[in-house]
């Protein structure tokens, strides 16, 4: 099995003597080098090794070695075992979720402080994110209380939200490679369609606000984007472009990812919560999203 690692840490933490224990780890691990490259641009160091991995093909042995070398890691650096089959494929499907991640704020906390309510509705929110509540319920639940603001509310909650660091550049180093980059998102449309276009992404999706009589109504339109959803659209978006979902890459923060995440040809929990970072093949808890393109081999 040809493997990849990438160990990410801010710059300038990944010194030598931490270079030297991954590559113990590595070699207790039965892996052997075969080259290593090292880049960083101020913000973060980024060093990849080129490995071959002599034990089994399977699915839960490149599991087991990424628990090892995440166990046994240094404090501050992350690292991502990657297929050298998804490193270096021609084409790659990108998928991201949106709040928390490809934007630093969460829309429905924004919508909320204009009803009053940002603090109940944060604290339901935190709970939906580790898994404690059901998602499409919660959200109902958070968007009755936005029911009666004025729909231009939207425009100002949309002037509040800012991309995450890295993450245009994210998308811009993707596309430019000819890759696919998607959004889906348990959000609200209203919000993501003028970051999706002016992003240029080629798939977004997100929840739709009922407006009527120019308020908003406290309800959404159709189906809820939860787990499941963010699941399916990975596969469908994938399917059609032509891309094997070994070729994928999905990055979340929160439950509502997991199943993205876990039907990825690698899932990246990204400043994620406990429970998310427990499952995912790698994590980034840099705040900067870029990292993600050398994890990919972007």
């Amino acid at each position: 099995m040809n493997l990849f690692v990438t160990a990410v840490s801010y710059a300038p933490k990944l010194s030598l003597p931490e270079v030297q224990r991954i590559r113990s780890l590595l070699a207790a691990a039965g892996l052997t080098l075969d080259a290593e490259t090292r880049t960083g641009d101020g913000r973060f160091d980024v060093h990849t090794a080129d490995l071959c991995f002599a034990g089994s093909q399977s699915g839960a042995a490149l599991a087991d070695l990424r628990r090892a070398v995440a166990a046994n890691g240094a404090a501050g650096i992350d690292t991502a075992i990657v297929p050298a089959t998804l490193r270096n494929a021609q084409r790659k499907f990108l998928i991201m979720d949106v709040d928390s991640t490809l934007i630093q704020q969460e829309v429905i906390e924004l919508l909320a402080a204009h009803a009053g309510k940002r603090e109940e509705v944060a604290a339901v929110t935190e709970a939906a994110m580790r898994g404690e509540l059901d998602f499409a319920q919660s959200l109902h639940a958070r968007v009755a209380v936005l029911a009666g603001l004025p729909a231009d509310v939207v425009d100002a909650v949309r002037a509040e939200v800012a991309l995450s660091p890295g993450a245009a550049e994210l998308v811009a180093a993707f596309r430019a490679a000819g890759h696919v980059v998607a959004v889906v998102s348990g959000g609200f449309n209203q919000i993501l369609e003028p970051i999706a276009e002016g992003l240029g992404l080629d798939y977004w999706i997100a929840n739709e606000l009922e407006i009527a009589d120019g308020a908003l109504t406290g309800k959404v339109l159709g189906a809820v984007i939860d787990r499941a959803a963010k699941e399916k659209y990975l596969r469908e978006w994938a399917a059609k472009e032509g891309i094997p979902m070994e070729h994928t890459i999905a990055v979340g923060d929160g439950a509502n990812d997991l199943d993205m995440l876990e039907a990825a040809g690698i899932g990246v929990a990204f400043n994620a919560k406990p429970a998310v970072r427990a499952v995912a093949d790698a994590a980034v808890n840099l705040p900067y999203l870029d990292a993600v393109r050398f994890i990919a081999g972007v």
